[in-house]
């Protein structure tokens, strides 16, 4: 089976492309139940080799958003610093941001 991760990096003219991760990777990037990750930390936890490979492999796997059948992950790339604060848990529905 396949999960859907969002990437949401700090460029302005960010795309908020969605890949396509298998279950197995997407073990790894989100361990525990968790649904949000920062590239950052993803890195650290497993090492920069094994991390590349896995974050490598998303980029020919990119989903046509019309076609989503939702997300299950969301990726920061470059925004630890911004948005850490908002997400202690890493989990979206554990912080209130689900009830804006």
């Amino acid at each position: 089976m396949m999960k859907n991760i969002q990437l949401i990096d700090g460029a302005e003219n960010a795309a908020y492309n969605i890949y396509a991760m298998p279950d197995e990777d997407f073990d790894l990037m989100f361990p525990n139940g968790q649904d949000i990750e920062f590239v950052e930390d993803f890195f650290k936890r497993l090492g920069s080799k094994r991390a590349g490979e896995i974050y490598h492999a998303c980029w020919p796997r990119r989903v046509v958003k019309s076609e989503v059948q939702g997300i299950h992950g969301t990726l920061f790339v470059g925004l630890k610093k911004q948005k850490k604060k908002h997400y202690p848990t890493k989990r979206f529905s554990d912080d209130g941001a689900s009830e804006f």
